[in-house]
């Protein structure tokens, strides 16, 4: 049995939107592409045909991959989570890094949304861990590869 994976409304809509391409558009078109490699002959030294199906077992297993996530997904709405000033999976969070005297915002979110750079961080990371569970103006210390790295919350959301 596989644990739940925790997911927001938005990281549903991106593995299913991901889905339908690789199912309705990407799958036809390796599919097409093994056919027309066929007609050239010989397969043993074919290029195009081995690299076709090469494309074709790496769409299948994300398909499947894909397909595994949404069974387990747990997926939280965030705008449905009652607020109790809490930090929890899926808010969105001010934080000030008292060591670059810098201010970032970060929302938690599943492994396979995170992404650094659209301030998306997953819950299972150094910094959400240390923000999960705690309060506006708390300081927390977030142990990262260049050092333990302090922070003061400034603002918690459920948005």
């Amino acid at each position: 049995m596989m644990n739940k994976i925790p997911m927001t409304v938005n990281g549903l809509k991106k593995l299913n939107m991901e889905l339908k391409n690789l199912k309705n558009v990407i799958r036809p078109k390796i599919i097409n592409a093994i056919a027309e490699s066929r007609k050239h002959g010989d397969l043993k030294e074919n290029a195009e045909y081995h690299a076709a199906r090469e494309e074709q077992a790496f769409c299948e297993k994300r398909i499947k991959e894909i397909e595994l996530k949404l069974y387990n997904a747990q997926v939280i709405d965030i705008k449905n989570v009652p607020f109790n000033g809490k930090i929890v999976f899926g808010a969105t969070v001010s934080v000030f890094n008292i060591n670059q005297n810098k201010k970032f915002i970060f929302c938690i979110v599943g492994d396979d949304e995170a992404n650094f750079k659209e301030g998306l961080i997953s819950v299972n990371s150094p910094m959400a861990r240390s923000l999960i569970g705690k309060k506006k103006l708390d300081i927390v210390l977030v142990n990262t590869p260049s050092g333990i790295v302090k922070y003061q919350i400034l603002d918690i959301q459920y948005i």
